[in-house]
């Protein structure tokens, strides 16, 4: 629908769909992954799919949703009181693709994109209380600093931090078009003119604390081992270094323990042609692994 699927071939490769088989997709935005997956695995197979995004949940019940897919507004931190709660066993396969779809960085009016003026909320999930709003105009300048250095791997963190903290003593910051002018300001010149927008790595620490995005994979990841059938496998494609590291130290720790069977020696990544047709996908890293 609006949303153009990253490694859907190598996705569809790894998680070896066969008609019959139940997969729970984590992660369902608009179904780029689950439909593919969904033809393989008629007329019995069914997909769960996870979507925190209120909005977008509406917007995909205009159409008749197959009845072979059950849709849920949640979080994958309780993926598995979501799947007991409908019933939803054996599980075959489970897919994770953390990436943000582009209808929420373009349609969402929630601030996820530098391109726009636009209120800072960053929330994913409409219903939850805190906003990127509230964290920059209250939490404390180290709190700041902490986060855009961790989430956004930030040089200057304690820079946009101090700003921020003295800009907000003046007047409340309420639109991004506010905070990147302060982090304009913060940063040097010659980071400004380099390929990836200066803001970028501020607004991605900020999206990470919002929806506590790295808390709730540690909760989800094992909580995905345990549904998975033995034979049973897991896709994960993460589009930063942070979740690529949390993707890796599970798979290691779960084949010490002789719970996974690592299929990906390195991350797959997305071919050329994928990432001349989709520019967002040039991040993606894929890892796949099998439950023994």
């Amino acid at each position: 629908m609006h949303h153009q699927p990253v490694l859907k071939n190598e996705v569809l490769e790894y998680l070896k769909p066969t008609p019959g088989e139940n997969f729970i997709d984590c992660t369902f935005g608009f179904g780029g992954h689950s439909f593919p997956l969904l033809e393989k695995i008629k007329p019995e197979g069914k997909i769960l799919g996870i979507e925190t995004d209120g909005e977008v949940i509406k917007v995909l019940k205009k159409d008749k949703l197959d009845e072979k897919l059950i849709l849920v507004q949640g979080n994958f931190s309780d993926l598995k009181k979501i799947a007991q709660k409908n019933n939803f066993s054996p599980v075959n396969g489970i897919l994770f693709d953390l990436g943000f779809s582009s209808w929420q960085i373009e349609k969402s009016g929630r601030g996820f994109s530098f391109q726009k003026n636009e209120p800072l909320d960053m929330r994913l999930d409409n219903r939850a209380l805190k906003t990127a709003e509230q964290i920059v105009n209250s939490w404390p300048k180290d709190n700041l600093a902490k986060i855009f250095r961790e989430y956004g791997e930030e040089r200057y963190a304690f820079r946009i931090a101090d700003l921020i903290y003295r800009s907000r003593k003046e007047t409340r910051i309420e639109t991004t078009g506010q905070l990147i002018e302060i982090i304009r300001r913060a940063v040097p010149f010659a980071q400004q003119r380099r390929k990836i927008h200066f803001a970028t790595k501020t607004f991605q620490a900020l999206r990470i604390a919002v929806n506590d995005e790295l808390g709730n994979l540690a909760k989800a990841f094992p909580q995905a081992l345990e549904l998975l059938e033995t034979g049973g496998r897991l896709a994960i494609i993460s589009f930063h270094s942070l979740e690529d590291r949390l993707v890796k130290n599970f798979f290691k720790e779960e084949k010490i323990k002789n719970n996974l069977k690592i299929l990906t020696k390195k991350p797959v990544g997305p071919s050329l042609e994928e990432i001349r047709e989709n520019p967002r996908s040039r991040s993606a890293k894929m890892r796949s692994a099998v439950k023994i």
